[in-house]
């Protein structure tokens, strides 16, 4: 990756008009392209020059050209967007590990700050915050117009301090206000237990930090002569790639698990099974929903690829894109999306997601999906008409804290009885699947 840090060091030097970086360092290429990118640059800095001498306000250029980025990213894609010091400090402590917040997981769909999942046991969590959720508001301030980043920096924030999220949910008549209390995230990322009186070992991966795999493969061998294996990744927003590479290799002896594609040939990868890796052949069945995403959706992806695991629920998020964060100066970085995930069938996960092998809804009986049936060209104006409601409405209805549908997702933890089983369609589905391939074995 240097020469790409080069290359983006080297532009924001040339933005600022140092135009004597402009020899062969940057342009190397002989012909018309060197002509149309030192048009394009000194187009560029003309921008910037006359915005500096006539704009109605005084703005520095270090601000413009702050301004700049930040736009220029914004409008590559989602996932794309510029650090300065504050954000580039934050995402070292996010990566660290605690940090205050509220523990959602979230990204763009169809234009909109969408909830990708709520992580278990967290503030958003416990205050009934659900995968699918579009959030219209954090606090006052409306989101349609907001960055991702910008989205997370109001929402974390000092422990036991409050926020108020307003949300726009699939099958409610009005938006619904969520009052939460930040708190540090602390993550139980794997538990298992044996669903009731069947040898079927049940494993909830919630997101993947660096100790899923041996946590997986720790709960697999403390049993023996398992009818089957039920993985639940279940509103997983991802996590580490090695960790979801390594969880595939536990169930599959060879071939590819995932390769990694982009411009830049050094980042190009392909991640491999290995004999040694592989802990059991027992029929396995994957749960997912709408809040699977990332590495969650490599996992069962690579799985359904491999004809390893029959895939459950519904489908996927979609997110199949590669983020590198590249350091601009000491304090500032840009974070860049660098190449896609490719599952062993050659399909992608971006924006596509993975559809189930067996598509069923969640609850006690099924019912329409939570997706908007609001095509996207729509969607943004449909969102300021929700936006106007609030505005104009003072009688604001809070949320409970729970609902059935959210129950669902959350009885096995605590019951893996035939009757718990029964409030879990999507659970009950995993285990009546496995009984056949466990016959058909």
């Amino acid at each position: 990756m240097k020469h790409l840090k080069f290359a983006t060091v080297g532009f924001i030097f040339t933005i600022l008009g140092l135009s004597t970086l402009l020899s062969s360092t940057l342009f190397a290429e002989n012909g018309d392209n060197d002509k149309s990118r030192l048009a394009s640059l000194a187009k560029f800095t003309r921008v910037l020059a006359t915005i500096e001498k006539y704009y109605v306000d005084d703005i520095k250029i270090d601000e413009i050209v702050k301004k700049s980025i930040e736009g220029m990213l914004s409008n590559l894609d989602a996932h794309s967007s510029y650090l300065d010091a504050k954000h580039y400090k934050d995402l070292k402590i996010q990566t660290e590990g605690e940090f205050g917040g509220l523990g959602i997981t979230v990204g763009q769909k169809d234009g909109a700050l969408t909830v990708i999942a709520p992580m278990e046991g967290t503030p958003a969590d416990k205050a009934g915050v659900k995968a699918g959720d579009i959030i219209l508001k954090i606090d006052k301030q409306s989101t349609l117009s907001m960055t991702i980043d910008e989205a997370v920096n109001l929402m974390r924030g000092k422990p036991k301090t409050g926020i108020e999220l307003t949300l726009v949910r699939d099958g409610e008549t009005k938006p619904l206000t969520i009052s939460i209390i930040r708190d540090i995230i602390k993550i139980e990322s794997v538990y298992s237990k044996m669903v009731e009186n069947e040898n079927i070992l049940y494993v909830r991966v919630v997101s993947f930090d660096k100790n899923i795999v041996s946590d997986v493969q720790d709960a697999i061998s403390k049993r023996k002569n398992l009818k089957g294996i039920i993985v639940d990744m279940r509103n997983n927003p991802g996590g580490l790639l090695n960790q979801a590479v390594g969880l595939v290799d536990l169930f599959v002896e060879e071939g590819i698990i995932v390769s990694q594609k982009g411009r830049v040939e050094s980042e190009n990868a392909e991640y491999k099974a290995t004999k040694s890796g592989t802990v059991t052949k027992t029929p396995l069945v994957v749960l997912v929903n709408g809040g699977s995403a990332s590495a969650s959706e490599i996992v069962a992806g690579s799985l359904q690829d491999h004809k390893r695991a029959v895939i459950v629920g519904e489908k996927t998020f979609g997110k199949g894109s590669v983020q590198a964060v590249l350091p601009v100066v000491d304090d500032e970085a840009i974070r860049l999306t660098i190449a896609r995930y490719y599952l062993p069938s050659g399909r992608t996960i971006q924006a596509v997601g993975v559809t189930p092998d067996v598509v069923v809804y969640p609850g006690e009986v099924p019912h329409k999906t939570n997706e908007f049936a609001v095509k996207e060209k729509d969607l943004k104006k449909h969102l300021e008409g929700e936006l106007k409601k609030v505005d104009e409405t003072k009688d604001k209805t809070k949320s409970k804290a729970k609902d059935k549908e959210q129950e669902s997702i959350k009885i096995e933890k605590e019951d893996m009885s035939s009757e718990g089983l029964l409030k879990d369609l999507q659970l009950k589905s995993a285990v009546d699947i496995i009984k056949v391939l466990s016959i058909k074995k």
